[in-house]
């Protein structure tokens, strides 16, 4: 099998295992909280992602591994991270960490389309051996990301039930 086939299926098989573990596990927690709860914890996860910016680290990756890919990625996951960070910082202050977690989802959405694009163009499937240690970051973290991301925009996007507050009730 070539590294290109290898790569490819391990990128499919990181997305069918991470929506297999999401859909029997994390989502059932994420709908249990309020989406508050359940943004401050995908905001966590993202907030990891300053890890990225090793693409651009000699001897994690190979000096050969193309710079057109390396350094959007490294800084897309380094803005997103910081991004979700910001949410996290100012949970107390509701509009701020909104604004945050919309932000954080739409950069960090468009930094991984962004990087398979960049991925394709610079023919990193076919050398994915370049990435060295850093191969494992998008055939099992990237899924598990994106897969949050979207899970992250259903729950801003969709409709909450008003519930009345039963403190203010008066009777």
């Amino acid at each position: 099998m070539s590294p290109e086939t290898i790569f490819r299926l391990h990128l499919i098989l990181g997305y069918v295992v991470w929506l297999t573990c999401f859909g029997a596990y994390i989502w059932p927690w994420l709908k249990s909280l309020t989406t508050f709860d359940a943004q401050r914890a995908i905001a966590t996860l993202h907030s990891f992602r300053f890890f990225g910016l090793a693409f651009m680290l000699p001897g994690m990756v190979s000096p050969d591994l193309p710079a057109s890919f390396a350094i959007p990625a490294g800084y897309g996951d380094l803005t997103t991270g910081l991004l979700a960070l910001l949410a996290l910082l100012t949970a107390r202050k509701r509009l701020l960490f909104w604004l945050f977690v919309a932000a954080f989802n739409v950069v960090g959405t468009v930094d991984i389309v962004l990087a398979y694009i960049h991925a394709i163009e610079a023919g990193v499937p076919a050398n994915a051996g370049l990435m060295g240690a850093m191969y494992v970051i998008p055939v099992i973290y990237v899924p598990l990301l994106m897969i949050t991301h979207g899970a992250a925009f259903y729950l801003l996007l969709r409709r909450t039930r008003w519930v009345p507050n039963p403190s203010r009730a008066t009777g």
